[in-house]
């Protein structure tokens, strides 16, 4: 009988000098982000490093979000509806995962929750400047929560500024209207510092491209994209409230707000109001 090792030998060509050459751990600077953990709890508890980690990779995934709804405005704005698609179809998949990391946060017990909930302070998810940067460009815009960023000028002048720009939505309206559709001007012409609202002149053009989509069929995907990363974000609202209230019940967020009841609010707000009414308006 022949006894094998359990080991793999590394190939020849595996680089494994790094004194002078860029490693992975270099690349990624993970010295500074595996040691940016820092739990407040005294002692520190067990299960605050998993929430950290929940919130910081949540971070990390918003700044890609982010990063990836801006290219898409600037396809439109390019007239480039392809590219536009592209950085919107990623950017579903990373809600995806958003979604998904709830379950992991789910696992924390009340019981547990409450050994280090009291050392959080006022911190809390409501103090996101990165998701409410994502509200903003997908117009859910509230300039009353600009002064929650006030002690955070970088955050408060990446808000403000997103503020006063035009929306994703914006931006592809205006796109539709350069390539020949008839877009009202009431839309092309809204204050955008204000939240999107329904705009009850644009039903009929969105009616008539998904009653004969083969017509215009880049902004009938387009529409079909949009309303699939609304439903998505909006699955995630819902999967963050029913953690909150598996975790904490009905009992106020550490920021101040009502916690489950004030996520519960925000299944309300939606970002293309239109592709959603039109289903009302169009067939039997």
């Amino acid at each position: 009988m022949t006894l094998h090792s359990n080991t793999r030998a590394l190939e020849q060509d595996i680089v494994t000098d790094f004194s002078s050459r860029m490693s992975y751990g270099t690349y990624l600077d993970l010295n500074a982000l595996l040691s940016a953990q820092h739990p407040v709890s005294r002692p520190a508890h067990h299960d605050e490093l998993l929430f950290i980690i929940q919130h910081q990779t949540t971070e990390l995934w918003l700044k890609l979000v982010l990063h990836e709804t801006r290219a898409a405005r600037a396809a439109f704005d390019a007239d480039d509806i392809g590219v536009a698609l592209k950085c919107i179809a990623r950017v579903k998949h990373i809600q995806k995962t958003l979604t998904e990391q709830w379950s992991v946060l789910a696992t924390l017990t009340p019981t547990e929750y409450a050994q280090f909930r009291d050392f959080l302070g006022d911190s809390s998810g409501f103090q996101s400047h990165q998701y409410r940067a994502i509200e903003f460009i997908l117009g859910n815009k509230n300039a009353a929560m600009l002064p929650v960023f006030a002690s955070d000028p970088l955050a408060h002048d990446e808000l403000e500024t997103l503020l006063h720009e035009p929306t994703l939505y914006d931006a592809f309206w205006r796109h539709l209207s350069r390539v020949g559709l008839d877009v009202p001007r009431s839309t092309l012409d809204r204050d955008v510092t204000e939240a999107y609202v329904l705009d009850p002149n644009l039903l009929e053009l969105v009616k008539s491209i998904y009653e004969a989509p083969e017509e215009h069929w880049s902004a009938y995907e387009a529409f079909e994209e949009l309303v699939d990363l609304e439903e998505n974000f909006q699955l995630w609202r819902f999967r963050h409230m029913r953690t909150v209230l598996r975790v904490i019940g009905m009992k106020s967020g550490t920021g101040g707000s009502s916690g489950a009841g004030f996520l519960r609010r925000a299944l309300d707000l939606t970002f293309f109001p239109e592709l959603f009414a039109v289903r009302t308006e169009t067939g039997r």
